[in-house]
């Protein structure tokens, strides 16, 4: 085969051919940055010489001294001011307010102190003077009528006037006796006096200016001392829950009733 000699075709020739060269000529320059790139990656970040023997020393600097502050209030020293006070201790509480009791009535007290025998327990009507007899049929009588206001002129007045409470009866006293009732007609307190009278009685002071007949026999009769009949009287007064409340008490705190030998009617009360 011929080789054409034209011109042309020999300059387009020399041109691929220097373009070849070129073309290789780059593959080669490009290989070694890329291979001298990665491994300056896998490279470890270079240490001075310095740092790597430790030898470096920090610098220090002098900072301004600091501005002067305002005088003000002084503040308190821990040593001034008030330890706290312990952990466990408590604030003592108030004594307790005792209320003074009122002083009980000297005719109305119990004749049976702890030191004083006991007095004869009696139940024979027939024993009492007749004074005192008479009183006491006459109060038996208004109550079992159910009329309180046949109590009326039974009741003694002025100083030595019966005495039907601890503390002073203001107002009427048969509407005091009713105000004590558990119903509006006085029926309960009728019943009451009733049955205090009905009981045994015991003879007070004998001989003496302040002798007197008091009912019932509880009253002036230790309450542990009580046999089982007697018991049994006592709770034809009150109850169960009432008799052990006055045995914690220490006496018998229900109604009575004391007449004098000439008849007066002395007190008719119940409390302690």
């Amino acid at each position: 085969m011929a080789i054409s000699r034209d011109p042309l075709f020999g300059y387009q020739a020399a041109r691929f051919g220097a373009a070849a060269g070129f073309v290789v000529l780059a593959m080669a320059l490009a290989t070694p940055q890329a291979l001298a790139l990665s491994e300056i990656q896998r490279e470890d970040v270079p240490v001075s010489e310095e740092e790597e023997n430790g030898s470096g020393e920090i610098q220090r600097e002098e900072l301004p001294p600091p501005a002067p502050v305002e005088e003000s209030e002084p503040v308190p020293s821990e040593e001034s001011q008030p330890a706290p006070p312990p952990a466990d201790m408590s604030v003592p509480l108030p004594d307790p307010i005792v209320i003074p009791r009122d002083p009980q009535p000297t005719d109305v007290e119990s004749g049976a102190g702890q030191d004083e025998p006991v007095p004869e327990i009696l139940y024979d009507v027939e024993l009492l003077p007749e004074p005192v007899q008479r009183m006491r049929a006459l109060i038996m009588e208004a109550c079992a009528s159910g009329d309180i206001e046949r109590l009326r002129p039974l009741l003694s007045g002025g100083e030595n006037g019966t005495q039907l409470s601890f503390g002073q009866v203001s107002g009427d006293p048969i509407e005091h006796l009713r105000g004590l009732s558990g119903d509006d007609k006085g029926h309960e307190i009728l019943a009451i006096l009733y049955e205090v009278l009905a009981a045994g009685y015991v003879r007070l002071d004998e001989g003496e200016p302040g002798e007197m007949y008091v009912w019932p026999y509880f009253f002036a009769v230790p309450l542990e001392n009580l046999t089982d009949p007697q018991r049994v009287e006592l709770f034809k007064l009150v109850t169960a829950g009432d008799y052990e409340d006055m045995k914690n008490f220490g006496a018998y705190i229900f109604y009575r009733i004391g007449i004098s030998p000439e008849g007066r009617w002395i007190f008719f009360v119940a409390g302690d």
